[in-house]
């Protein structure tokens, strides 16, 4: 038990002492020994092995949410068990073949004892009189006392930290699993009453912006919402050897308003959660997925607001709509339509459904249709082909890269981003072709990273380093880009205000017309409005946030946590260091035609800082009053009579 815990210490973990697992995991493990001894008079040897597969599926468990979310695996996570299947290719290419290490004794000792029981013919087995069962559990009630003493001197003095990651490290995994079963109480909420946007603008105190847009002036014209798979950022303007990845984004982001400075802030349920946040402007919950924990309600809501004001609505998935309860989602959100596999098919699958060009061609059909009916619709449209691990087919790759990228996940991700980019590109022709276009507001955006820190090996690591051209960071990871366009009423700038997933809703609020006046909503009108708070729930640790400076990442609280600066954040004209000419060329850079200030080195952006000048004490205590008024006001609203 020992060797399986440092295992996945040293995967987890960053430079941890011998000791400390040896301290932390292994009072827990005699604790659970100890019980065995205390209550157990027959097949004990039985017992043992099956604590050490629940012991041992733990820290399997722990090693492998860690290796994808980049947090410490708890139970809430059971929810999402029925979804592993579903994505199970991703699994197991995270999966290194020395992980299962932790499953071999099982096998062998399980071998052992079926075949001494059979040996036996099913009856004990005679020999040695074992030592006496009231010795016995004198033995085991001494070491179960020091054990509970050690237990609490590792978890009582770590309840109050912020990062999970640091609860983990200093209580244990094992220790910090008991805790979050034992010690998991809700916050009390705020009541009802006391939430209203008044409150919550006070909390955020967002200034106003020189408009970029007039107010309404995208009034009565169709709204489609595009959300790109694991796309993030730097992926608008990267050049591999010459080559665009995304050539189709490239061009549209140069021609629209681009918001580089723009992150996610989905939780446990990913895509889905970005659905949800977009849709709501509310914030995830502190655990699970929101398609599972507020899917039960009638939630304020963008298909809701758009409908009262004349629109039709619609949402596109080509995936089955049970999978993350999105058949409860769409009812919780008000949408008046949603179509699935059982609209788009599976002919051309990739990943889970069928190809995004099936997605996009279909999905053109029915918003002709939409338009023809002679009232404006919102559509929300979720691509799916650039799903982890990237795994495209053959026929559909067409992006060649360096012999360095092959067999890795960046150079994975970057062939699939380019078929992705090519389906958009087939869309927006489609979207022209069928007399949409002029009548339509635009807006993309990446529903959550690709390249997490913590799935990355060294080959990976370097790669990422040479796209960049310095260290690939957390703030790296969670920026995706924003893409507005109206034809004809936006202009072709870069924007750089900081921006969130909980933005989209009151942007394309203030873009169409559409008064917020009885709406709740915790974003801002990127087009009016700065001085942004981002709290992030998930992928970092709890309490990390964002403002215009810097993203802040706490430790125990805010007194030990680390800054990193987001100067020049948005830069996209930048030029990394380039490689040996033999390994060619990458480069970064947008089209002339945006107004973006001279080239800052890339090195300048992102940087370790031990400063506090950037995210404050105060604006760390109101990012997390925004996440508890969000949970308070989504937790008490009423049960829809036909939820599940």
């Amino acid at each position: 038990m020992m060797i399986k815990s440092s295992l996945a210490w040293i995967v987890i973990f960053d430079d941890i002492p011998v000791w400390k697992p040896l301290l932390t995991e292994l009072p827990l493990i005699w604790i659970c020994f100890c019980l065995i001894e205390w209550f157990a008079a027959k097949r004990r040897l039985w017992l043992y092995l099956g604590l050490n597969l629940v012991l041992s599926g733990i820290f399997f468990a722990a090693i492998m949410y860690y290796k994808y979310y980049g947090v410490i695996v708890n139970y809430h996570a059971l929810a999402q068990v029925n979804q592993v299947t579903s994505v199970k290719s991703s699994m197991f290419s995270l999966l290194d073949p020395y992980y299962l290490f932790i499953f071999a004794d099982i096998l062998i000792i399980a071998g052992i004892l079926i075949r001494r029981r059979i040996k036996l013919g099913g009856t004990e087995r005679p020999g040695r009189v074992p030592l006496e069962r009231r010795a016995r559990r004198r033995i085991a009630s001494v070491i179960l006392m020091l054990s509970m003493v050690l237990c609490m001197l590792n978890i009582y003095p770590n309840r109050a930290s912020m990062s999970e990651i640091t609860q983990a490290e200093q209580m244990g995994i094992l220790g910090y699993e008991a805790y979050t079963i034992l010690a998991d109480r809700p916050d009390k909420p705020v009541p009802l009453d006391q939430i209203d946007q008044n409150h919550i603008d006070e909390i955020k105190q967002t200034t106003a912006l020189p408009a970029v847009v007039e107010e309404g002036a995208a009034k009565g014209r169709n709204v489609i919402v595009l959300q790109l798979e694991s796309f993030q950022n730097f992926l608008i303007g990267l050049k591999v050897d010459g080559q665009e990845v995304t050539p189709h984004l490239n061009e549209l982001a140069a021609q629209s308003m681009y918001f580089p400075n723009f992150y996610q802030q989905v939780g446990q349920g990913n895509t889905s959660d970005a659905e949800f946040v977009v849709n709501t402007s509310f914030y995830t919950p502190p655990n699970g997925a929101a398609t599972t924990v507020y899917a039960n309600k009638d939630l304020p809501s963008l298909p809701r607001l758009m409908s009262a004001n004349g629109y039709q609505t619609a949402t596109f998935h080509t995936n089955d709509v049970h999978f993350w309860n999105r058949d409860q989602l769409y009812k919780a959100l008000g949408f008046d339509q949603y179509y699935d596999i059982h609209y788009f098919g599976t002919e051309d699958s990739i990943a889970f459904s069928a190809s995004d060009e099936v997605l996009y061609t279909k999905t053109l059909d029915k918003l002709e249709a939409m338009q023809a009916s002679g009232s404006p619709f919102y559509a929300q449209i979720i691509s799916m082909s650039a799903h982890h691990p990237y795994h495209l087919p053959e026929d559909k790759k067409s992006l060649t890269l360096p012999e360095r990228f092959n067999n890795t996940l960046p150079g994975d991700y970057l062939v699939s981003q380019h078929y992705a980019d090519q389906a958009v590109g087939q869309f927006i022709e489609g979207l022209k072709e069928r007399g949409l276009w002029e009548n339509s507001v635009l807006v993309v955006y990446g529903d959550h990273l690709g390249l997490p820190i913590y799935s990355l090996d060294k080959t990976d690591e370097k790669l990422m380093q040479e796209i960049y051209g310095r260290e690939y960071t957390s703030a790296d990871m969670i920026n995706i880009p924003l893409i507005v366009t109206a034809p004809g009423i936006t202009p072709a700038a870069q924007l750089e205000q900081l921006g969130g997933q909980v933005d989209i809703l009151p942007t394309i609020a203030g873009l169409t017309g559409v008064s917020l006046q009885n709406q709740l909503y915790f974003g801002q009108d990127l087009l009016r409005e700065g001085n942004n708070l981002l709290p992030e729930r998930y992928y970092l640790p709890s309490g990390s946030v964002l403002n215009d400076a810097s993203l802040f990442v706490p430790e125990t609280g805010y007194g030990d946590g680390t800054h990193y600066s987001l100067a020049d954040a948005g830069r996209q004209d930048v030029v990394p260091a380039e490689p040996d000419q033999e390994k060619g060329t990458i480069s970064n850079s947008l089209t002339d035609e945006l107004s973006v200030p001279a080239s800052i080195m890339p090195t300048e952006r992102n940087q370790k800082t031990t400063s506090s000048a950037y995210i404050t004490k105060e604006q760390y205590e109101r990012a997390l009053d925004l996440l508890h008024l969000s949970n308070s006001y989504l937790s008490q609203l009423p049960n829809r009579n036909d939820a599940k």
